[in-house]
């Protein structure tokens, strides 16, 4: 993904925090190791590192949600403690969490001064609260949503940047971000980044968390990494440290190839997934498209393009107002998520904390969820069997901990995303439909589910991929349809295709 500027600042304010020997243990635990960390006022600071590396226990503590074992943290050289949030964000210290924490129900003008409401003899002040929101939603490049609007009527890309706007309401000296742009597409990246070069300006300083390397190309100025508990890096200048090295230190290997080789479908290979004539939602275009054995299938588009909802009407869970998806020639029932399953189709959704995990169950139970009378013994699940099968799967993703027992909510974030892609291997499918496979998943957990939709597409399952990273889109497909206000507006091999130039076929398909 081209964000079009890079900077390679190298920050020049006073010290405004420093972390001094942090250590954080749970039971049977240590979370954190010894570790250092400083922020300067007006720098973008990188904090790096591969899922369950620390990154989110660090900010915890900073944020005050933690407390520390051992330790010390200092503002402007004053050691100080926080034993609740509400402490650090009087200190100074806002947070946006990767986990949104957005009341659904309440309006965006509420959920942004939740908390810290604008008050007039003693009462809320709707139209204050309204006019200070649109502000900060402008600031943020997003004057399209309103105040009124209700939160749980937004798409992920639009309570994101609520969270920041609520972020942003406050007077804060150090805001953190963890993964902001997870659900954003290029130009909201862009708006983001022109907010944080607009807040470091200002003085304010950024701890700024991703597992996107380019993006810290282009907005940071230092980086700490972190893995297993420990910062085995800290304060590397952005500009003076390649990629290659980064890698190395948050995985301890050298990985070289981002993209594996894709194999070559044939001319002749036949279709196993076929879209005739579907009509997403009313007043959309139909739509026809087919994907054969072994073919990786890329749609390309900004967010709210309609990708997702060509997913979830081939899956079943919405109905489609017309036309039919075929699976092996086989019809699928409209709207009928059982219907697809049973056909042998898979989907791993947008939001997989809330779409396709029992976050409180076991490994086991979740790899075996959809094909749960094969381990079924006189009508109860036999455990044994689900045992034995979660652990097939677990080898064969190299899952870590190698633990069916284990709460799957435990899990790191390309983990997790294994249990998902694992479910549907144990299944046995013939068409996988990744959305977002990536978002939330660290560079080496990456290389990994890239690796593993290479082996699929070999092993012949027919694949569509929907990404916000275009790059992530052309390196994982063998052909790329691009989507744009629901409408395809051109499908070519992904060789021939660009970022530019799916950018400029978005926008000529764009209604102005």
């Amino acid at each position: 993904m081209n964000y079009d500027q890079d900077t390679e600042s190298t920050p020049g304010g006073s010290t405004l925090l420093e972390m001094r020997g942090i250590e954080k243990r749970f039971p049977g635990i240590v979370a954190l190791r010894e570790v250092a960390f400083e922020v300067t006022a007006g720098e973008v600071h990188c904090l790096l590192g591969q899922n369950g590396a620390g990154k989110s226990t660090l900010i915890k503590v900073l944020a005050g949600v933690h407390q520390p074992n051992e330790g010390q943290i200092l503002l402007d050289g004053k050691e100080i403690g926080f034993s609740n949030p509400d402490e650090a964000i009087k200190a100074g210290i806002g947070t946006m969490y990767q986990e949104l924490d957005l009341v659904e129900t309440l309006t965006v003008a509420e959920n942004i001064f939740l908390g810290h409401e604008k008050a007039r003899a003693g009462f809320s002040s709707r139209k204050a609260e309204h006019r200070a929101a649109a502000g900060l939603l402008t600031r943020l490049g997003h004057p399209e949503i309103l105040p009124e609007m209700e939160v749980g009527e937004l798409s992920a890309a639009g309570q994101q940047i609520v969270s920041m706007a609520r972020a942003l309401s406050r007077d804060v000296r150090l805001i953190i971000m963890d993964e902001p742009s997870a659900v954003l597409d290029s130009e909201e990246v862009r708006n983001l980044f022109d907010t944080v070069r607009f807040l470091t300006a200002s003085g304010v300083a950024v701890i700024y968390i991703s597992h996107r390397l380019e993006e810290i190309r282009v907005i940071g100025d230092r980086i700490t990494v972190l893995k297993d508990g420990t910062a085995v890096a800290s304060n590397l200048l952005v500009a003076d440290t390649p990629n290659a090295e980064l890698i190395k230190l948050m995985t301890g290997r050298s990985i070289t190839n981002v993209f594996p080789a894709l194999t070559p479908v044939a001319d002749d290979a036949a279709a196993v997934l076929e879209v005739k004539d579907l009509v997403v939602a009313p007043g959309n275009e139909p739509i026809s498209f087919s994907v054969a054995a072994g073919e990786v299938l890329g749609l390309a588009g900004l967010v709210g393009s309609g990708r997702s909802e060509i997913l979830g009407a081939i899956y079943g869970s919405t109905k489609p107002v017309s036309g039919s998806v075929h699976l092996d020639g086989k019809k699928l029932r409209p709207g009928s998520t059982v219907s697809a399953v049973n056909a042998g189709m898979g989907l791993c959704p947008e939001e997989r904390k809330s779409q396709a995990l029992l976050l409180d169950d076991t490994l086991a139970a979740n790899f075996t969820l959809a094909s749960i009378p094969r381990y079924s013994l006189a009508g109860f699940t036999s455990g044994k069997r689900e045992y034995q099968a979660s652990m097939e799967q677990i080898t064969k993703l190299e899952l870590r901990p190698a633990d069916p027992m284990r709460e799957a909510r435990t899990l790191s974030g390309g983990n997790q995303q294994k249990i998902v892609l694992g479910r549907w291997l144990s299944h046995g499918c013939r068409v996988l439909l990744l959305d977002e496979p990536t978002r939330g998943v660290d560079v080496g957990a990456r290389s990994e589910i890239y690796t593993l939709v290479s082996e699929l597409s070999r092993a012949g399952i027919a694949i569509i991929v929907v990404s916000s990273e275009l790059e992530e889109v052309l390196g994982l497909s063998h052909e790329v349809l691009v989507v744009s206000e629901n409408r395809i507006v051109h499908r070519a091999p992904a060789a021939q295709m660009s970022e530019h130039r799916i950018l400029d076929l978005v926008m000529e398909g764009t209604t102005l």
